[in-house]
């Protein structure tokens, strides 16, 4: 996939938040595909590949019950024609929530196992035969060499100063950082709560000529944990939504494109920054929130 300049949308901050004039981009990939939109595109495409090539007889994944993955994963196995299974987090409930159906209706066999028993991955592994394993959230080097090559969609990468990130496994930061240029810094916000091996995490992933870059994750944005939100965030996506008409998703861009903004309004940026921000996607687990919370 090329450049398409339909993605970048730029927007101005200076009528609506007390900030210097920046120049700021956000790379909509959240329009990218109905379900597998933003970076589980990117972040699955590779594995896929290694499935196919290596006659799997399915593909096995795994994931809480309101797992963007898992619904792009099963998604994207319909479409490939391959067998998928899902190891789902936390016991079955008696109604399933949108994910879960969607999951579901596009032909995931789903399996809850108790968090306990969820955090012996190898041993569930073991209960299923010759599935090609994905991990949660597509964290991998297959993954992260997938998120390398959205900078496709982004006509002139060289403008941009910082990017601006999401971070949930580190997949996506992992990649950005392996294909990002000389002099650009990508800042991750974490969407979890005291998530301190995410670093560690993210240099694992990173490529052998950027192993000595120090992964710059801030992890005050988290609003209470993963997944977790409060009223001022809400109405921070729905002043968003008023005033440029993006959508943004509570678990993570929402968090992110918070971030960014305090710290523009903290001066954190040099003046002279051009700022690309990563809508990574992720809008169906807004489907959790109790009606009419947002205005989109």
């Amino acid at each position: 996939m090329r450049a398409d300049q339909r993605f970048i949308h730029s927007i101005n901050f200076k009528s609506c938040f007390n900030t210097y004039p920046l120049s700021v981009d956000i790379l909509r990939l959240d329009l990218l595909h109905p379900v597998v939109s933003g970076n589980k595109f990117y972040k699955l495409k590779n594995d896929f590949t290694i499935a196919i090539e290596s006659k799997a007889e399915g593909i096995g994944t795994f994931g809480g019950a309101f797992s963007n993955h898992i619904v792009a994963c099963a998604f994207a196995c319909k479409e490939a024609g391959i067998p998928c299974t899902g190891i789902i987090r936390g016991e079955e409930p008696s109604t399933y929530n949108p994910t879960l159906l969607d999951a579901k209706n596009y032909g995931m066999h789903l399996h809850f196992v108790s968090r306990i028993d969820y955090k012996d991955k190898e041993k569930l592994k073991k209960s299923f035969n010759k599935l090609y394993w994905i991990p949660e959230g597509g964290y991998g080097r297959p993954g992260a060499s997938g998120i390398s090559e959205l900078f496709e969609q982004v006509p002139s990468l060289k403008e941009y100063t910082h990017i601006i990130c999401a971070v949930g496994t580190g997949t996506t930061m992992a990649g950005l950082l392996n294909g990002s240029l000389e002099n650009q810094e990508i800042i991750g916000i974490s969407a979890m709560k005291n998530n301190l091996s995410l670093e560690k995490n993210i240099r694992d992933l990173l490529s052998p000529n950027k192993k000595k870059i120090l992964p710059n994750v801030l992890h005050d944005f988290h609003f209470g944990g993963y997944a977790k939100y409060t009223g001022e965030l809400i109405d921070f996506m729905n002043y968003i939504w008023d005033q440029f008409a993006i959508p943004l998703d509570f678990v993570y861009t929402a968090k992110a494109f918070f971030a960014m903004v305090s710290l523009m309004e903290e001066n954190f940026f040099p003046a002279d920054s051009h700022l690309l921000f990563l809508h990574s996607g992720g809008l169906q687990g807004n489907r959790s929130l109790p009606a009419n919370t947002l205005q989109f």
